[in-house]
């Protein structure tokens, strides 16, 4: 097997061990017995268990970062750019309950992950946000006092909210309707 698909399944290895014990509770072991590959095979590609949580929330990010990129890429209208941006996020969030909860829980309890990791892909995240807001102030769909950063934060602090309570409950609950809502409440606040 080449070497980025081993890496590949250590990471997915991960994402099911961290979800199921959480992340403090989960073993390098169990990763790795999960995986399928020898517990050394693990620090071939990773340093520690921390150094995976970071990995996995890195690869994580980029995957949704192009998703966003791509789904937004011929779309002109700010309020359907922000419509289309809030659905791909949670249909990204669909694909893996257990990959939200590690995203939405795992990576929130871990204060020095959060210190100790480049942040850069949040970042271009919120930044995609606050573009489609300013694009619709620009165009005059948005009311021109809107601080765009903020409602990209605010907005982000939603969906993320919606993603976090959905990983958690383990019926079937859909994220189609709450992209309606979402974005019908954020709109009624941002429309000129």
């Amino acid at each position: 097997m080449a070497q980025p698909d081993k890496r590949r399944r250590i990471l997915d290895a991960a994402v099911t061990v961290f979800a199921q014990n959480g992340f403090y509770n989960s073993k390098v072991s169990q990763v790795a017995r999960e995986a399928g590959v020898a517990d050394g095979t693990i620090y071939l590609y990773f340093k520690n268990k921390e150094d995976i949580l970071i990995q996995v929330f890195i690869d994580s990010m980029a995957a949704i970062l192009a998703r966003q990129e791509t789904a937004l890429a011929n779309l002109t209208d700010p309020a359907e750019k922000l419509r289309v941006f809030i659905a791909t996020h949670f249909n990204s969030v669909a694909e893996s309950r257990a990959l939200a909860e590690v995203l939405t829980v795992e990576v929130r309890q871990s204060s020095k992950f959060m210190r100790g990791t480049d942040m850069k892909p949040f970042g271009q995240y919120l930044g995609m946000i606050a573009r489609i807001i300013d694009d619709g102030v620009v165009s005059g769909a948005f009311r021109s006092n809107v601080d765009s950063r903020l409602s990209a934060r605010a907005i982000f602090g939603a969906i993320d909210e919606l993603s976090l309570a959905w990983a958690m409950e383990r019926g079937s609950a859909a994220l189609s309707d709450a992209c309606e809502r979402v974005t019908a409440f954020f709109m009624t606040g941002l429309e000129a």
